[in-house]
């Protein structure tokens, strides 16, 4: 008579379930997060290689879940069920991190505004430009993708901008627009446009109060780095 054996990742897997009981998560590293995630859509294989795989192609759990469908596939073990799955955990964080974000989000707590920024432009193949509008208290009125594709292809104008502002009476406005090759730094065309914006809102009495450059996990300000004109109630007397 023949005894069948489990599979030796059966007890790993046991193993890993059995810390999570004993001591939550915390002492668990990045790859062992991975693969326990993995072990949820792929049943029968080891999944502690394909985590591996996953870190080593992209660097951080960060950057696996930012990682487009195709880019998923080509790492061995990783099929269409998987590359799903991990996609849906990255728009089931997104969704989760926004709904977290008060619904009056104000200038007192910038860090709100891009935990909002990083979660709804993280991951984005082409360039998108949104815009926060913002009531006299600033509160956020409402937030809008206004352009796909690089600003320098004057993909949205100002005055269209202004327009959308005026239509939902805001007070204010906070654009953010990401840069999916990865460096923040803005372009010559992105510092002229912003330019054209604030003299055009200023006319209508709005306030620019940030522009946001994202970019996988690091960000502009151009506010912090002074190319925005001081609002009425900074400006020295």
């Amino acid at each position: 008579m023949t005894t069948s054996k489990s599979p030796s990742h059966t007890g790993h897997r046991r193993r890993l379930h059995a810390r999570i009981d004993n001591s939550g998560f915390d002492s668990f590293l990045d790859h062992e997060i991975l693969e326990l995630l993995l072990t949820c859509v792929i049943a029968r294989k080891d999944t502690k290689p394909i985590a591996w795989d996953l870190l080593n192609r992209f660097g951080s759990i960060t950057h696996v879940l930012d990682a487009d469908e195709t880019s998923l596939l080509d790492t061995p073990g990783v099929g269409p069920k998987t590359a799903h799955f991990l996609k849906l955990i990255h728009e089931t964080i997104k969704r989760y991190m926004r709904a977290r974000i008060p619904k009056q989000i104000k200038l007192t707590s910038p860090q709100n505004i891009l935990d909002y920024c990083h979660t709804s432009l993280s991951g984005k193949k082409e360039e998108l430009l949104e815009v926060i509008f913002l009531s006299a208290r600033c509160t956020v009125l409402r937030s809008r993708i206004m352009a796909i594709g690089s600003i320098t292809k004057i993909t949205v104008e100002p005055r269209q901008i202004i327009e959308e502002a005026l239509k939902e009476k805001a007070s204010g406005i906070i654009i953010v627009h990401n840069h999916p090759s990865g460096n923040p730094t803005p372009s010559t065309e992105d510092i002229t446009w912003t330019k054209q914006l604030e003299k055009a809102a200023k006319l209508f009495n709005i306030i620019l109060w940030e522009h946001f450059i994202m970019a996988q996990g690091s960000h502009f300000s151009f506010r912090g780095n002074n190319l925005l004109d001081p609002p009425p109630q900074l400006q020295k007397r």
